[in-house]
Protein backbone atom coordinates (compact mmCIF):
# COMPACT_ATOMS: atom_id res chain seq x y z
CA UNK A 1 0.00 0.00 0.00
CA UNK A 2 3.23 2.49 0.79
CA UNK A 3 4.34 1.53 -3.07
CA UNK A 4 0.61 2.56 -4.05
CA UNK A 5 0.50 5.87 -2.17
CA UNK A 6 4.07 6.45 -3.51
CA UNK A 7 2.69 5.87 -6.84
CA UNK A 8 -0.20 8.29 -6.53
CA UNK A 9 2.09 10.85 -5.49
CA UNK A 10 4.08 10.56 -8.13
CA UNK A 11 1.54 10.67 -10.46
CA UNK A 12 0.35 13.52 -8.83
CA UNK A 13 3.70 15.56 -9.50
CA UNK A 14 3.62 13.62 -12.99
CA UNK A 15 0.15 15.39 -13.55
CA UNK A 16 1.42 18.95 -12.11
CA UNK A 17 4.49 18.95 -14.40
CA UNK A 18 2.12 18.31 -17.85
CA UNK A 19 -0.57 20.77 -16.64
CA UNK A 20 2.22 23.32 -15.98
CA UNK A 21 5.17 22.83 -18.18
CA UNK A 22 3.43 21.75 -20.95
CA UNK A 23 1.63 24.43 -23.33
CA UNK A 24 -1.41 23.98 -21.30
CA UNK A 25 -2.24 27.94 -22.03
CA UNK A 26 -0.93 27.10 -25.63
CA UNK A 27 -4.63 26.56 -28.01
CA UNK A 28 -3.98 22.90 -29.75
CA UNK A 29 -4.59 23.03 -33.62
CA UNK A 30 -3.51 20.79 -36.75
CA UNK A 31 -0.47 23.12 -36.90
CA UNK A 32 0.74 22.38 -33.34
CA UNK A 33 3.80 20.86 -33.10
CA UNK A 34 5.97 17.74 -31.18
CA UNK A 35 4.68 14.26 -30.35
CA UNK A 36 2.61 14.92 -27.42
CA UNK A 37 0.73 17.58 -29.43
CA UNK A 38 0.25 15.49 -32.79
CA UNK A 39 -0.20 12.10 -31.98
CA UNK A 40 -2.20 12.62 -28.27
CA UNK A 41 -3.22 15.92 -27.84
CA UNK A 42 -5.21 16.65 -30.91
CA UNK A 43 -6.02 13.55 -32.25
CA UNK A 44 -9.06 14.05 -28.36
CA UNK A 45 -9.08 17.60 -29.80
CA UNK A 46 -10.34 17.15 -33.05
CA UNK A 47 -12.67 13.84 -31.53
CA UNK A 48 -14.12 16.86 -29.16
CA UNK A 49 -14.95 18.79 -31.92
CA UNK A 50 -16.35 16.12 -34.60
CA UNK A 51 -19.29 14.83 -31.72
CA UNK A 52 -19.56 18.21 -30.48
CA UNK A 53 -20.77 19.15 -34.66
CA UNK A 54 -22.80 16.40 -34.52
CA UNK A 55 -25.13 17.22 -31.54
CA UNK A 56 -25.21 20.69 -33.36
CA UNK A 57 -22.19 22.49 -31.51
CA UNK A 58 -23.09 20.76 -27.70
CA UNK A 59 -19.59 20.39 -26.44
CA UNK A 60 -20.89 19.37 -23.09
CA UNK A 61 -22.97 16.02 -24.52
CA UNK A 62 -19.46 15.56 -26.54
CA UNK A 63 -17.27 15.70 -23.56
CA UNK A 64 -20.06 13.26 -22.16
CA UNK A 65 -19.85 11.36 -25.06
CA UNK A 66 -15.89 11.34 -25.40
CA UNK A 67 -15.32 10.11 -22.27
CA UNK A 68 -17.02 7.30 -22.16
CA UNK A 69 -15.59 6.44 -25.13
CA UNK A 70 -12.13 6.93 -23.98
CA UNK A 71 -13.25 4.45 -20.95
CA UNK A 72 -14.41 1.59 -22.89
CA UNK A 73 -11.31 1.76 -24.72
CA UNK A 74 -9.03 1.91 -21.38
CA UNK A 75 -11.60 -0.81 -19.78
CA UNK A 76 -9.63 -3.77 -20.48
CA UNK A 77 -6.42 -1.92 -18.72
CA UNK A 78 -8.81 -1.59 -15.60
CA UNK A 79 -9.78 -5.00 -15.71
CA UNK A 80 -6.69 -6.34 -15.74
CA UNK A 81 -5.45 -3.78 -12.68
CA UNK A 82 -8.50 -4.95 -10.40
CA UNK A 83 -8.10 -8.13 -11.26
CA UNK A 84 -4.23 -8.06 -10.06
CA UNK A 85 -4.79 -5.56 -6.85
CA UNK A 86 -7.68 -8.27 -6.18
CA UNK A 87 -4.94 -10.90 -6.39
CA UNK A 88 -2.18 -9.19 -4.54
CA UNK A 89 -5.09 -8.66 -1.97
CA UNK A 90 -5.82 -12.66 -1.46
CA UNK A 91 -1.90 -13.30 -0.49
CA UNK A 92 -1.90 -10.55 2.08
CA UNK A 93 -2.27 -12.76 5.30
CA UNK A 94 0.74 -15.16 3.44
CA UNK A 95 2.93 -12.50 2.91
CA UNK A 96 1.86 -11.02 6.64
CA UNK A 97 2.95 -14.27 7.40
CA UNK A 98 6.40 -14.52 5.68
CA UNK A 99 7.22 -11.06 7.59
CA UNK A 100 6.41 -12.12 10.92
CA UNK A 101 8.46 -15.49 9.97
CA UNK A 102 11.40 -13.40 8.87
CA UNK A 103 11.23 -10.06 11.30
CA UNK A 104 14.80 -10.21 11.89
CA UNK A 105 16.08 -6.98 9.90
CA UNK A 106 19.50 -8.35 9.45
CA UNK A 107 20.56 -9.00 5.36
CA UNK A 108 20.87 -11.98 5.30
CA UNK A 109 16.67 -12.47 6.78
CA UNK A 110 15.75 -10.11 4.41
CA UNK A 111 16.95 -11.86 1.34
CA UNK A 112 15.47 -14.61 2.55
CA UNK A 113 11.47 -13.00 2.94
CA UNK A 114 12.41 -11.81 -0.49
CA UNK A 115 13.33 -14.92 -1.38
CA UNK A 116 9.68 -16.30 -0.47
CA UNK A 117 7.90 -14.03 -1.39
CA UNK A 118 9.07 -14.16 -4.82
CA UNK A 119 8.23 -17.91 -4.68
CA UNK A 120 5.05 -17.23 -3.08
CA UNK A 121 4.09 -15.19 -6.33
CA UNK A 122 5.03 -17.52 -8.74
CA UNK A 123 3.60 -20.21 -6.86
CA UNK A 124 0.43 -18.41 -7.28
CA UNK A 125 1.22 -16.94 -10.80
CA UNK A 126 1.02 -12.74 -9.46
CA UNK A 127 2.96 -10.51 -10.81
CA UNK A 128 3.11 -7.41 -8.26
CA UNK A 129 3.59 -4.47 -10.59
CA UNK A 130 1.35 -6.05 -13.38
CA UNK A 131 -1.16 -3.68 -11.75
CA UNK A 132 1.06 -0.69 -12.21
CA UNK A 133 1.34 -0.87 -15.82
CA UNK A 134 -2.07 -0.55 -16.79
CA UNK A 135 -2.16 2.70 -14.98
CA UNK A 136 0.57 3.66 -16.24
CA UNK A 137 -0.41 3.18 -19.83
CA UNK A 138 -3.40 4.88 -19.33
CA UNK A 139 -2.49 8.03 -17.63
CA UNK A 140 -0.93 9.76 -20.89
CA UNK A 141 -4.40 9.42 -22.71
CA UNK A 142 -6.11 10.55 -19.59
CA UNK A 143 -3.84 13.46 -19.24
CA UNK A 144 -3.81 14.06 -23.11
CA UNK A 145 -7.76 14.54 -22.83
CA UNK A 146 -7.16 16.77 -19.81
CA UNK A 147 -4.90 18.82 -22.36
CA UNK A 148 -8.10 18.63 -25.65
CA UNK A 149 -10.17 20.37 -22.98
CA UNK A 150 -7.94 23.19 -21.86
CA UNK A 151 -6.60 23.86 -25.20
CA UNK A 152 -9.38 23.93 -27.33
CA UNK A 153 -10.33 27.23 -28.10
CA UNK A 154 -14.30 26.40 -28.78
CA UNK A 155 -15.08 24.48 -25.58
CA UNK A 156 -14.44 27.79 -23.80
CA UNK A 157 -16.61 29.53 -26.37
CA UNK A 158 -20.17 27.37 -25.04
CA UNK A 159 -22.13 26.48 -22.12
CA UNK A 160 -23.93 23.73 -21.03
CA UNK A 161 -26.47 22.96 -18.34
CA UNK A 162 -26.35 25.85 -15.99
CA UNK A 163 -22.41 26.47 -16.28
CA UNK A 164 -19.93 27.76 -18.97
CA UNK A 165 -17.61 25.17 -19.93
CA UNK A 166 -14.68 27.56 -20.46
CA UNK A 167 -15.22 29.03 -16.71
CA UNK A 168 -15.80 27.48 -12.83
CA UNK A 169 -18.72 26.08 -11.95
CA UNK A 170 -20.64 29.19 -10.22
CA UNK A 171 -22.40 27.24 -7.68
CA UNK A 172 -19.73 24.68 -7.62
CA UNK A 173 -22.08 21.92 -7.82
CA UNK A 174 -19.44 19.82 -10.55
CA UNK A 175 -16.86 20.28 -7.90
CA UNK A 176 -19.10 18.55 -4.98
CA UNK A 177 -20.04 15.88 -7.15
CA UNK A 178 -16.93 15.01 -8.60
CA UNK A 179 -15.34 14.55 -4.78
CA UNK A 180 -18.74 12.59 -3.74
CA UNK A 181 -18.14 10.32 -6.62
CA UNK A 182 -14.54 9.71 -6.04
CA UNK A 183 -14.96 8.95 -2.98
CA UNK A 184 -17.92 6.76 -3.66
CA UNK A 185 -15.58 4.70 -5.99
CA UNK A 186 -12.84 4.72 -3.52
CA UNK A 187 -15.15 2.82 -1.22
CA UNK A 188 -16.14 0.95 -3.68
CA UNK A 189 -12.33 -0.27 -4.75
CA UNK A 190 -11.86 -1.06 -1.04
CA UNK A 191 -14.79 -3.05 -0.48
CA UNK A 192 -13.72 -6.57 0.40
CA UNK A 193 -10.40 -5.82 1.60
CA UNK A 194 -10.80 -4.70 5.15
CA UNK A 195 -10.05 -8.50 6.25
CA UNK A 196 -6.93 -8.95 4.18
CA UNK A 197 -4.47 -7.11 6.03
CA UNK A 198 -5.95 -4.64 9.45
CA UNK A 199 -2.17 -2.59 8.51
CA UNK A 200 -2.94 -0.97 5.73
CA UNK A 201 -6.27 0.41 6.85
CA UNK A 202 -4.86 3.57 7.94
CA UNK A 203 -2.92 4.04 4.56
CA UNK A 204 -6.19 3.12 2.67
CA UNK A 205 -8.45 5.23 4.80
CA UNK A 206 -6.30 7.90 4.14
CA UNK A 207 -5.95 7.48 0.25
CA UNK A 208 -10.14 7.10 1.13
CA UNK A 209 -9.77 10.75 1.81
CA UNK A 210 -7.01 12.31 0.11
CA UNK A 211 -8.50 11.92 -3.60
CA UNK A 212 -11.76 13.30 -3.04
CA UNK A 213 -10.31 16.48 -1.35
CA UNK A 214 -7.63 16.71 -3.87
CA UNK A 215 -10.23 16.28 -6.81
CA UNK A 216 -12.48 19.39 -5.05
CA UNK A 217 -9.73 21.09 -4.88
CA UNK A 218 -8.30 20.82 -8.76
CA UNK A 219 -12.21 21.07 -9.81
CA UNK A 220 -12.62 24.50 -7.93
CA UNK A 221 -9.79 25.96 -9.34
CA UNK A 222 -10.41 24.44 -13.18
CA UNK A 223 -12.96 25.27 -16.05
CA UNK A 224 -15.90 23.16 -15.38
CA UNK A 225 -15.62 20.90 -19.14
CA UNK A 226 -12.91 19.66 -16.89
CA UNK A 227 -15.21 18.95 -13.52
CA UNK A 228 -17.73 17.45 -16.18
CA UNK A 229 -15.24 14.93 -17.24
CA UNK A 230 -14.47 13.94 -13.94
CA UNK A 231 -17.66 13.23 -12.90
CA UNK A 232 -18.82 11.23 -15.86
CA UNK A 233 -15.42 9.32 -15.70
CA UNK A 234 -16.43 8.65 -11.96
CA UNK A 235 -19.78 7.23 -12.39
CA UNK A 236 -18.87 5.04 -15.19
CA UNK A 237 -15.70 3.87 -12.85
CA UNK A 238 -18.69 3.33 -10.14
CA UNK A 239 -20.61 1.36 -12.72
CA UNK A 240 -17.26 -0.50 -13.63
CA UNK A 241 -16.61 -1.23 -10.24
CA UNK A 242 -20.00 -2.70 -9.10
CA UNK A 243 -19.40 -5.20 -13.05
CA UNK A 244 -16.19 -6.27 -11.83
CA UNK A 245 -16.12 -6.53 -7.60
CA UNK A 246 -19.75 -7.45 -7.62
CA UNK A 247 -19.71 -10.67 -5.61
CA UNK A 248 -16.98 -9.05 -3.21
CA UNK A 249 -19.33 -6.30 -2.99
CA UNK A 250 -22.38 -8.67 -2.26
CA UNK A 251 -20.13 -10.83 0.08
CA UNK A 252 -19.26 -7.56 2.30
CA UNK A 253 -22.70 -6.44 2.86
CA UNK A 254 -23.23 -9.97 3.96
CA UNK A 255 -20.76 -9.56 6.31
CA UNK A 256 -21.69 -6.24 7.68
CA UNK A 257 -25.15 -7.69 8.19
CA UNK A 258 -24.11 -10.96 10.15
CA UNK A 259 -21.38 -8.67 12.27
CA UNK A 260 -24.81 -6.32 13.10
CA UNK A 261 -27.14 -9.54 13.97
Amino acid sequence: MKRRILLFIGLALLLSLLTGCMDVNEPITKESEGFWNTYIVYPLSWLITYFATLFGNNYGLSIIVVTLIIRLAILPLMIKQMKSSKAMQALQPEMQKLKEKYSSKDQQTQQKLQQETMALFQKHGVNPIAGCFPLLIQMPILIGFYHAIMRTQEIAQHNFLWFDLGERDPFFILPIVAGITTFIQQKLMMAGTSGQNPAMMPQMQMMLWLMPIMIVIFAVNFPAALSLYWVVGNLFMIGQTFLIKGPDLQGNKGKSEGTKK
